[in-house]
């Protein structure tokens, strides 16, 4: 979903009513995966479920249904053949709902609770960078700074920010399958939230990814001061740094997002 899709749906439902429209299943091969949605307006769309000629019927039917407002939720399975134009050869599940501003904090969490955890220790630039894009990716980020006052007033409704002092009590109240992003604004507090992240790992072993901002140099820092602490070569093979898709070399807060975001993704597919 696009930069503040689902903060622009929720808003227009408080002037119009429109249709949700959800993948509820799939088999086989189709445009996109079960838990996928758009809205149908009278005029215009919010997000999209893909598909060319799925989407395109998916949309004729949803608006029949907004013209008809005492109808209601609908099932339809749409193969995916010749007879809907397309070579896919699986088949779609979809539902059609019409919604309005009474049902917008029930689509914030239905829409939402699907998306994987990501957490981001601090506020910076790339803290920033990551969040923005993360947030038009399938996961819900939780932010966390030990600052007040480091975080933008407006972010999308994927976005949860938290503060915490001392930052690194806020891992152990992490979601189960959480992936932990490590980049505050000190090295000393990076440290405290590896060693948090690494004893969560050997009491519960439920993050599947730990990554620490940083240059081979700084690991080899990390490393020297883990092992004094007791953690060994195993557990620290549980920290990924430096963070970021290899071969992707700018600086800039964006490329840096860019890179991590890819990497988070290659292991979305791995796992999945």
């Amino acid at each position: 979903m696009s930069t503040g899709t689902l903060d622009d749906g929720l808003a227009r439902l408080a002037a119009e009513d429109g249709v949700l429209v959800r993948v509820e299943a799939t088999e086989g091969s189709a445009p996109r995966e079960a838990g996928t949605w758009m809205l149908v307006w009278a005029r215009g769309l919010t997000a999209t479920i893909g598909g060319g000629q799925l989407e395109f019927q998916a949309i004729d039917e949803a608006r029949a249904l907004l013209q008809s407002p005492a109808a209601g939720p609908q099932r339809k399975r749409y193969p995916l053949g010749p007879s809907l134009g397309q070579c896919c050869g699986g088949v779609a599940h979809l539902s059609m709902r019409r919604v309005g501003a009474a049902d917008a904090a029930d689509l914030r969490r239905q829409l939402t609770e699907h998306l994987a955890p990501v957490a981001i220790f601090g506020g910076g630039h790339v803290g920033l960078a990551l969040a923005r894009l993360l947030a038009t990716l399938p996961y819900a980020v939780r932010w966390i700074d030990s600052r007040d006052g480091v975080f933008p007033d407006a972010l999308p409704a994927q976005v949860q920010t938290e503060h915490s002092e001392p930052v690194q009590d806020a891992v152990a109240a992490l979601p189960p399958g959480t992936h932990v992003l490590i980049m505050s604004f000190s090295h000393a507090e990076d440290l405290d939230i590896v060693i948090a992240c690494l004893r969560r790992l050997r009491e519960r072993n439920d993050l599947p990814y730990v990554g620490l901002i940083g240059s081979k140099t700084k690991w080899a820092t990390f490393r020297h001061r883990l092992e004094a602490r007791g953690f060994g070569e195993a557990e620290m093979a549980r920290i990924t740094c430096p963070i970021g898709v290899p071969g992707v070399t700018g600086k800039e807060p964006e490329v840096i997002a860019v890179a991590v975001a890819a990497q988070l993704l290659q292991r979305r597919t791995a796992a999945g």
